[in-house]
């Protein structure tokens, strides 16, 4: 067996590990870095790249079937299947190679191949029928989820998909029903209702789309059921059968039995980490009782030698979270102070309208012990979403009552995922809402309602009308509207 030795080696190529990687690197560390598939993990490969690929065609194919409004006559729009299939893999191959060469371009050897710890400095990589020990005295495990699987729903590829499968775009089945109602489920089955299928979703919590703002999910519900498609919460799943070319899914709604007819199922209720076969149990690596690996602020495990990042090392289960762990980890390696400190992780959700969160909401300030203040701006009120013919959805701003501190943002509506970015920014610096209340936004553009949120909190609002607050009880920290 050979024997390589290293400064850190990195476990995953996906957007914690390949960044990680790049890190050490630039900090004169040499570095492997070690995956038995492509480059990019699942983000590039099968979730965030090629997903918003057909998220992006599939807006379009709704634009063209909706550019009459705007006089724009074309013929009935119709999808190849097989031609956005190809676009779609052109795109993850492009991101894939783009990962390879900024590697290559660093100085980072990467192994392919499925890795094992042997010790705390060593660990062996199989692959290609050989074996290849690698030795270092750092090493970052950034393996990873992998999607769960439910009772009664095997995912065979073909009949029940994972994420993966649907991403792959095998088909645009008649008939689709979705089990689970979080981001993924509700982006990918939203892709599909663009395209033609007549989708059901099932969620077995009171709200698809947990933890995010009622009012932001009635939007999407809304554009959900003006395609005819159907949401069905506090719903299980509780198996299917096939008869002949059809499947038949059997839940159970609200208490009562709901059998629905469908072509194709897919399921899509959450990842578990990738912890398995890794060898870190020996070594005295921590796990959470969810099974994510404990980390500290450095994300440094139970085990000196070993950090953890990314969806492995606990949610959110976000790309960019991973990338950011992936600097910090690469950073603490290096002899560097960093770690865990930032003020705000951005959050972005790809259905029709988008939803993008940052921050605190009103409940989540309030609980912290602020006295929260909200100011809410309308996309109907701001001419270039009108032009655009996207004026549905808001922003939503919150603030501290007392100190007028930004808080958090909720937005609503066309290219909401692009334009968290100055609220996160805002949040990050510490901005007040008059510092971005003050800030000449160019126009027309779609962020001028950040700031136009920020001026209704504050009661300066300008192209909506300024509500008076509702009454105080005493005692209670009523919040503010605009």
């Amino acid at each position: 067996m050979a024997t390589k030795t290293f400064d850190a080696v990195v476990i995953g190529a996906g957007p914690g590990g390949y960044v990680a990687a790049i890190r050490l690197a630039q900090l004169g560390k040499k570095t492997a870095l070690v995956d038995r598939e492509e480059l990019g993990g699942v983000c590039v490969n099968w979730g965030c790249i090629p997903s918003k690929a057909l998220i992006a065609a599939a807006n379009l194919v709704d634009d063209i079937r909706k550019a009459g409004a705007r006089g724009i006559l074309v013929e009935p729009a119709r999808v190849d299947v097989n031609k956005l299939r190809e676009f779609k893999d052109a795109v993850v191959q492009k991101m894939v190679g783009g990962v390879g060469f900024l590697e290559k371009g660093n100085g980072v050897e990467v192994i392919r191949g499925t890795a094992r710890f042997v010790s705390a400095q060593a660990l062996e990589v199989e692959g290609a029928g050989e074996k290849t020990r690698l030795e270092a005295p750092a090493f970052i495990v950034a393996t990873g989820a992998r999607p769960i699987e439910i009772p009664g729903f095997p995912m065979d590829g073909k009949q029940v998909w994972s994420a993966r499968e649907a991403v792959d775009l095998p088909e645009i089945p008649k008939r689709l029903v979705c089990i689970g109602g979080g981001i993924i489920g509700m982006e990918l089955g939203t892709v599909y209702a663009k395209l033609g299928s007549d989708v059901t979703f099932l969620e077995a919590l009171p709200q698809v789309l947990t933890g995010i703002d009622p009012e932001a999910v009635r939007l999407v519900l809304r554009s959900l059921k003006e395609r005819g498609t159907k949401v069905h919460v506090n719903a299980k799943a509780l198996g299917y059968e096939a008869r002949g070319e059809e499947l038949l899914v059997k839940a159970e709604v609200e208490g009562k039995p709901l059998e629905i007819p469908c072509d194709r199922i897919l399921v899509a209720v959450g990842f578990r980490p990738s912890v398995e076969g890794l060898g870190l149990e020996p070594l005295g690596v921590k796990l959470t009782p969810r099974g994510f690996i404990e980390v500290n602020p450095s994300y440094r495990t139970s085990a000196p030698s070993i950090y953890a990042i990314g969806d492995i090392a606990g949610p959110p289960l976000l790309a960019h979270k991973a990338s950011k762990e992936g600097e910090i980890a690469a950073e603490a390696i290096a002899g560097k102070k960093s770690v865990r400190d930032w003020v705000a992780l951005p959050s972005g959700i790809f259905t029709d309208p988008e939803i993008a969160v940052v921050g605190l909401s009103e409940e989540e300030a309030r609980k912290a012990g602020h006295d929260p203040i909200v100011g809410k701006f309308s996309f109907g009120a701001l001419g270039r979403a009108v032009a655009i013919a996207h004026g549905e959805g808001f922003v939503k701003v919150v603030g501290d009552r007392s100190t007028k501190l930004l808080l958090g943002a909720t937005l609503c509506g066309p290219e909401a995922s692009d334009l968290v970015a100055e609220a996160a920014l805002a949040l990050e610096m510490g901005a007040y809402l008059e510092d971005v209340a003050l800030t000449i936004h160019a126009h027309p553009t779609l962020p001028e309602a950040f700031m136009e949120a920020c001026k209704a909190a504050l009661g300066e609002a300008i192209h909506a009308l300024n509500r008076a607050e509702r009454p105080r009880r005493a005692g209670a920290g009523a919040p503010a509207s605009a």
